[in-house]
């Protein structure tokens, strides 16, 4: 039996970027009964909007630049720059969304290799593009809204350029972007990130700590399908 997971998340989310130690641990524990579908929602879509201006009282975006930090503090798997919104603010992390979208479209398509390989330790490639994206901001401050970065990042990471590009101009890639979103209305996700399962009937939003997804998990893998639990 496989149990699909909809992993839905926003790439500039401080808590997406610490809680992908979990996505490492599913794959990890669960192997091949899993398989991970991802989703991306457009939370920081227009950050001057939601961080410049929404924030405004609380220091806007240098205030945020210092949550972000903090939040980072708790968990020592992962680092934060300084200048993360406070030197490099991205305008919005739609383009990057788009941009993992047409590969996700290429992996699909067997254009882009969707094995799990050791020397990404378990990930595919398309995972570890997504990784990177996010590493390329939080660690090492780059502007993840700036298309050349965006190119430069799955460039190092082994993407084929020209065959994400097409997917960008067919406007296939957009289509994608759009979906995502319809199906985080259609299926009422509250935010980033959230483990999406069982056809919607357990979803698991925001710092939920392993132990609760891998109870989750193994419900699903462990009780026949057509069974409903009596607790």
């Amino acid at each position: 039996m496989t149990v699909r997971i909809s992993y839905v998340s926003d790439v500039l989310c401080v808590w997406a970027y610490v809680a992908e130690v979990r996505l490492d641990e599913v794959r990890r524990e669960f192997g091949a009964s899993v398989e991970l579908d991802y989703r991306f929602i457009p939370i920081f879509g227009a950050t001057h909007h939601r961080i410049a201006e929404g924030r405004k009282d609380r220091g806007g975006y240098a205030g945020f630049g210092k949550h972000v930090r903090k939040v980072a503090e708790g968990f020592p798997h992962v680092s934060v720059s300084e200048r993360v919104w406070t030197k490099v603010a991205p305008t919005t992390s739609s383009l990057a969304h788009e941009m993992l979208c047409a590969t996700r479209l290429l992996v699909s398509e067997g254009v882009v290799d969707s094995a799990r390989r050791d020397d990404l330790d378990g990930r595919t490639v398309f995972e570890e593009a997504a990784w990177q994206v996010r590493l390329a901001f939080f660690e090492h401050a780059r502007d993840i809204s700036d298309r050349d970065v965006l190119l430069d990042v799955l460039d190092q990471a082994g993407l084929p350029l020209a065959a994400i590009e097409a997917k960008l101009k067919s406007g296939e890639a957009m289509a994608e972007v759009c979906r995502d979103i319809e199906l985080r209305d259609e299926q009422k996700i509250e935010g980033s990130p959230t483990f999406y399962l069982n056809q919607g009937r357990q979803k698991l939003y925001g710092n939920v700590g392993y132990r609760v997804v891998s109870a989750n998990l193994r419900e699903l893998l462990e009780q026949p399908g057509d069974q409903a639990s009596w607790c």
